[in-house]
């Protein structure tokens, strides 16, 4: 996990190490002050002159000053490499998330990755730079804390060692309680951006089902399981305060006694006054890095989840694989399935598709129909490779798509989604997500294709009009239409259409199927519809039932030879048929 996250670092190497430099001459100053200062009041004591307390001063100052400035070095350093470390776990977490194929992000819900790129995150920004920082400090200012009060100090200074085993121990056992608290809390973390996320969506529905006191009532209880998790784990580690303060007063108590009665009983030869205030000034040092060290503790145990929940991410390995040589050269838009079956998982207990066997000549039309659950969907992305087959084979232009390259196999495959997305940006910079290079006159005449130059052209801006985050602020017909564009820009070899003309009229949709027939003519377009209207002058349709075949056909034979296909025209056009009779 630790080698994981570090590949992260690269070129916050430098900063990563001048920060513990920087640290450690602070740390060899500050520990020498009050050697230097014990010398001068003994020197006092003694009844020295002002020239040799000016001397001390003067040393003392740039000493103050060494040590100032190497904690501002360290500060600004640790601070550009934390931040930076950050910064790129980020980008290496979402460039990975970017190669992930569908089931892989199936593994992970949207709210965790989100949180695991934010949160998560966070914590390991904030526990490396107590590491690089801190946690060098304190053991540092402990080790030479610890020889300068045994040089000072002498027999006095034996306190610490009975003080720090008792400290360690107490903190040992307030980490390992509350280890479970925090993996529980961060699983609840998951469970509240899911539950955002899920309304913000969908708070169209929320509002039209009057569901709002739901909805709160739902964020309420997942709140407050966090409240609850996150409460009783501060409470425990809140008895790391009383536990230290409670060591640190010891250590103060006994130094004063046993120090006081050492400079009194031997008369300031085994222990004088100027030695008995540096080994108080010591033992300060020594407890706060104690008390500096608990905190590290303290931020380790939390981050030690969220360190765990992004290794997950940085190590999962895509499902999808490019062959060794892949293929960058796709003949034409011919489609064979033989023989295929697929299922979502290997835990998945039934397959989506089974024994599918279906071949599309390049430049056909196909029309896809099936009922809910049918797996219409599933069919058409195992020809992208969004999905890998369970068994047999998918071939576009002939070879199979395993082989290809999958950046060139998808550039060859447009997808129109039933789920329609659109970015937040101008109409002009979501079309050129089908061809970044795309002209001005390229992209009006794919809008005229489909059909979407008529809304585009009443915007105060036209086509630099810009759109909402996930097109909020267009119709869902004019979100399909924008889609469709967007896909007709790529003149790609399979242009798929998956149920994405359901929010045009049947107009609409008429002009949309008549323009790709003059359009793109060589290409091959797969059409999945819930209204036969959309796919009856098809070249051949495709009945799906319960992720099998049932028919494939024309119109006119599907009408003669299959059930479903009857039943569903008939159910479809009911009024139509009423109306003539």
């Amino acid at each position: 996990m630790i080698k994981t996250l570090a590949k992260s670092i690269r070129e916050y190497k430098k900063a990563s190490i001048l920060t513990p430099i920087f640290v450690s001459g602070e740390v060899v100053l500050e520990c020498i002050i009050p050697f230097i200062i014990a010398n001068l009041v003994n020197e006092i004591k003694a009844g020295c002159d002002m020239k040799t307390i000016a001397g001390y001063g003067a040393v003392l100052v740039l000493m103050a000053f060494g040590s100032l400035a190497c904690g501002v070095a360290s500060g600004s350093q640790c601070a550009t490499a934390s931040c930076g470390f950050a910064k790129n776990l980020r980008k290496d977490m979402f460039y990975k998330i970017q190669g992930f194929s569908f089931e892989n992000i199936d593994k992970f819900s949207t709210s965790s990755l989100v949180t695991r790129l934010t949160t998560d995150v966070m914590n390991i920004q904030m526990a490396y730079m107590m590491i690089i920082r801190i946690a060098v400090r304190c053991p540092l200012m402990l080790i030479f804390s610890f020889v300068m009060a045994f040089i000072m100090g002498g027999k006095t200074a034996m306190v610490f060692l009975f003080v720090v085993p008792v400290l360690g121990i107490g903190l040992a056992l307030i980490i390992k309680t509350v280890m479970p608290l925090f993996r529980r809390v961060f699983k609840k973390y998951d469970n509240i951006n899911n539950s955002v996320q899920e309304n913000i969506k969908g708070m169209r529905v929320v509002k039209s089902y009057v569901r709002e006191d739901y909805e709160k009532a739902k964020f309420k209880k997942a709140a407050d399981e966090v409240c609850a998790d996150f409460t009783k784990a501060e409470r425990i580690i809140a008895l790391n305060n009383p536990l230290m303060q409670f060591c640190m007063y010891t250590v103060m108590i006994c130094v004063m006694v046993f120090g006081s009665q050492a400079v009194v009983t031997s008369l300031g030869v085994d222990l004088d006054v100027g030695q008995l205030s540096s080994l108080l000034t010591y033992s300060f040092q020594i407890l706060m890095s104690l008390m500096m060290v608990s905190m590290i503790f303290v931020m380790m145990t939390m981050s030690a989840e969220s360190a765990h929940r992004i290794a997950e991410v940085l190590t999962e390995e895509s499902t999808l694989h490019n062959p060794e040589k892949p293929e960058f050269d796709v003949k034409d838009g011919s489609v064979d399935f033989d023989g295929v079956s697929f299922r979502y998982s290997e835990k998945a207990e039934r397959f989506a598709l089974e024994n599918i066997d279906l071949h599309i000549k390049s430049g056909e039309t196909v029309g896809i129909i099936g009922g809910t659950g049918s797996s219409k969907s599933s069919l058409i992305q195992l020809i992208s490779r969004l999905y890998d087959v369970s068994a047999g084979s998918v071939k576009v232009g002939g070879r199979d798509v395993r082989e290809y390259d999958i950046e060139t196999l998808r550039n060859q495959v447009a997808v129109v989604l039933q789920k329609n997305v659109l970015f937040s940006g101008t109409i002009k910079d979501n079309l050129r997500w089908g061809n970044k290079d795309a002209t001005d006159e390229q992209m009006i005449e794919a809008c005229r294709l489909a059909c979407a130059d008529e809304f585009i052209e009443k915007f105060p801006d036209k086509y630099d009009t810009y759109i909402e985050q996930g097109g909020a602020n267009v119709s869902g017909g004019q979100k399909q239409r924008l889609c469709i564009a967007r896909a007709l820009l790529k003149r790609p070899k399979i242009l798929i259409l998956d149920d994405s003309t359901s929010a045009v009229d049947t107009k609409t949709d008429a002009l949309i199927r008549k323009a790709f027939k003059e359009f793109i003519p060589e290409t091959t377009k797969i059409i999945i519809a819930q209204r036969i209207s959309s796919v009856q002058d098809a070249d051949k349709i495709v009945v799906l039932d319960g992720g099998k075949i049932n028919g494939v056909g024309t119109h006119e034979e599907l009408m003669k030879s299959n059930e479903i296909y009857r039943e569903v025209y008939f159910s479809q056009n009911k009024g139509g048929d009423a109306d003539e009779a």
